[in-house]
């Protein structure tokens, strides 16, 4: 799904959402230069892999979170992960470099990767910022409705403490 598949896709599914156009951002610093209406509900993506390459994992985190992959590995009990490469990102969810984001598990035919999706964002506004498989766009959503979109894909998700 591209940016505009998403967009139809939540229409169509009657989820609540808002979207903030904005430049392309690559990484977290680069969304400090542009103004987002949910600061607080903004999210961090990483793609990675266990040493096999055999499981793939999307750990989405809020934005001002350090992401510690031993950690990760050690609460999940994973093999060691690593990042995943930009070939293994564009072959598994159809993405870019740049553009990680939870959604792009709705283009992982295969249900091969496995979304670690950080407890903070169900408390308070229960609010999260995705991009919509493009990063020239974030998409506020509640992310009870982000949780059940991937598991109604089918894709495993794990609540996890980071």
């Amino acid at each position: 799904m591209n940016k505009q598949e998403i967009y139809d896709y939540l229409k169509e599914k009657n989820i609540w959402h808002e979207i903030t156009e904005h430049i392309a951002v690559y990484h977290m610093d680069d969304l400090s230069k542009i103004e987002i209406p949910y600061p607080e509900a903004d999210a961090k993506n990483l793609f990675v892999r266990d040493d096999k390459k055999k499981s793939y994992y999307l750990i989405t985190v809020k934005g001002d979170k350090r992401v510690n992959l031993k950690e990760i590995r050690k609460a999940n009990q994973t093999r060691p992960l690593s990042f995943a490469s930009e070939n293994d990102l564009m072959n598994l969810l159809g993405l870019v470099a740049g553009s990680v984001t939870p959604l792009g598990v709705l283009n992982d035919q295969n249900l091969k990767v496995k979304v670690f999706l950080d407890q903070d964002f169900f408390e308070g506004s229960g609010l999260i910022g995705v991009h919509p498989n493009d990063n020239t766009a974030t998409i506020w959503m509640k992310v009870i409705d982000l949780a059940n979109i991937i598991k109604e894909h089918g894709n495993e998700i794990t609540i996890i403490s980071c």
